[in-house]
């Protein structure tokens, strides 16, 4: 009788869900475990006692071997940046969730994406539940993202929207936006994470069912992660980020999950008036022509991804008014700064930075977070404060440790083949940098001590090693 009391008890036990995650649990949590968010766990009722039956397959299980493949080929979308992100391009029946800040240029890249994959055999259904149908006419004129096979609606109902499928029979879906999407046959709010549940679960049937491609557009919140549960972001194929300062011309798209090909892709992309364009060579944006050197500038080479772009370090250091001088940074994360000053102070013997105003950036709106540009940061710092320009046609490579060493990064040799393109030919490095350009002088330094030798008036204690490039060695 115990043992029957007790079996009852745990059935009807309560169970609590999160309602960012759908994380589940018997007790309740003040924070998911899951997602780390604050206050979303609440409780759900007692769990349903389920079994399931075997029931009729709906397609025999084959070898592997002989499952056809070509079903799964990519399609290019038309525009090169995004292929290189997912892959090559768009599979039939994948799911593609892109999510960014308002105003970053989702939309515009999306409708530009919309328009060059409508063709005479594929359609293009463009769904806008934020805007009207006449707003998103006049972006298209304005983009010149006007074709005949490019279907609009503007709807936020999901059943509106698999009735359009029906009638369209699109090879493209494009909704913009997954939170604007509900079903009145699910008791919530438009992005709540049942209607979200819904709505995705949905589309993704409909995608699967008829072979056809979805780009979902998805917002974000103020901490930048994916707006909405976090089940959204498994359900789909593929997950993108689309990134980019408001007042800047550069954005970036990111590969945070791809089923169908690798995630250490970057788009590169120019938002301008006429609408967002590829960049295949983006360093331009992040470099600043100049007739003479000035003092607190120095260039390094940044992975995005796999691929490499040379950008800019500026620093500025001015006699402090206040007992507490400034430090303020753009581009650059602030306690890397805050280290390299505390360096250079204590291991390169450069005193006068402690009472001065420092201020640090990127130019171009490039953010730099890799630690491959310590040493670009400190050599940029010093020269400002000693007020000595760095010699031309020079990058710096290197991760800056907290004894003064320069440690070695990843991806050294493309870094140094990207620099050797663009024209430099000078690269202060770790040691043993691999395969050297030809041409190309590099100087090997151990420590930042032995990178301050480039300054005019820098002290080393140990010589550097200089390399060059076999074709100018002969």
């Amino acid at each position: 009788m115990a043992a029957r009391t007790s079996r009852s008890s745990a059935k009807d036990r309560p169970s609590f869900r999160c309602s960012e995650c759908g994380w589940t649990t018997v007790k309740w949590l003040g924070r998911c475990p899951e997602c780390q968010a604050w206050g979303t766990v609440e409780e759900m009722g007692a769990p349903a006692v389920r079994t399931t039956a075997a029931g009729r397959v709906t397609t025999a299980a084959l070898p592997i071997a002989q499952v056809d493949g070509r079903t799964a080929t990519a399609r290019s979308t038309g525009v090169d940046e995004l292929d290189r992100v997912l892959g090559g391009g768009l599979v039939p029946g994948a799911v593609v969730l892109l999510a960014g800040e308002p105003g970053v240029g989702k939309s515009t890249l999306l409708l530009d994406v919309a328009a060059k994959a409508a063709t005479g055999d594929h359609r293009t259904l463009y769904v806008t539940g934020e805007e009207s149908a006449s707003q998103v006419r006049l972006r298209a004129d304005r983009i010149n993202a006007l074709n005949d096979h490019l279907y609009l609606a503007a709807e936020t109902d999901l059943s509106a929207v698999l009735g359009h499928l029906d009638a369209v029979q699109p090879s493209l879906l494009v909704l913009d936006s997954v939170q604007t999407i509900a079903s009145p046959e699910i008791d919530g709010a438009p992005g709540g994470m049942a209607q979200v549940r819904e709505v995705a679960g949905a589309l993704i049937r409909a995608s699967k069912e008829r072979g056809m491609a979805t780009l979902l557009v998805g917002h974000v919140t103020k901490d930048g992660a994916i707006a909405g549960p976090r089940l959204l972001e498994h359900l789909v194929d593929v997950v993108l980020s689309f990134e980019g300062d408001r007042h800047a011309r550069l954005r970036l798209v990111r590969g945070v999950k791809n089923r169908y090909g690798a995630t250490d892709e970057v788009g590169c992309f120019e938002l301008h008036d006429e609408g967002i364009t590829g960049l295949a060579d983006p360093s331009g944006l992040f470099l600043t022509r100049r007739a003479e050197a000035v003092p607190g500038t120095c260039l390094t080479v940044t992975l995005e991804g796999k691929r490499p772009l040379v950008a800019e370090v500026q620093a500025l250091t001015v006699d402090s008014q206040i007992p507490s001088p400034r430090r303020t940074t753009s581009g650059l994360e602030t306690s890397r700064v805050s280290m390299m000053l505390a360096v250079l102070e204590q291991r390169g013997r450069i005193t006068a930075l402690g009472k001065r105003d420092i201020y640090s950036a990127t130019v171009g709106g490039v953010k730099l977070t890799e630690p491959a540009a310590d040493l670009a940061i400190a050599l940029a710092l010093a020269s400002a404060a000693s007020d000595v320009p760095l010699p031309k046609n020079l990058v710096a490579i290197g991760e800056v440790g907290l004894a003064g060493e320069v440690r070695r990064v990843t991806g050294v040799q493309r870094r140094l083949a990207e620099a050797h393109r663009l024209g430099f030919t000078h690269a202060l490095v770790p040691v043993d940098p691999g395969k050297v350009p030809p041409g190309m002088k590099v100087t090997e330094v151990a420590d930042v001590g032995d990178a301050l030798r480039v300054l005019p008036r820098g002290r080393s204690r140990t010589p550097a090693r200089e390399r060059t490039g076999a074709a100018s060695a002969e």
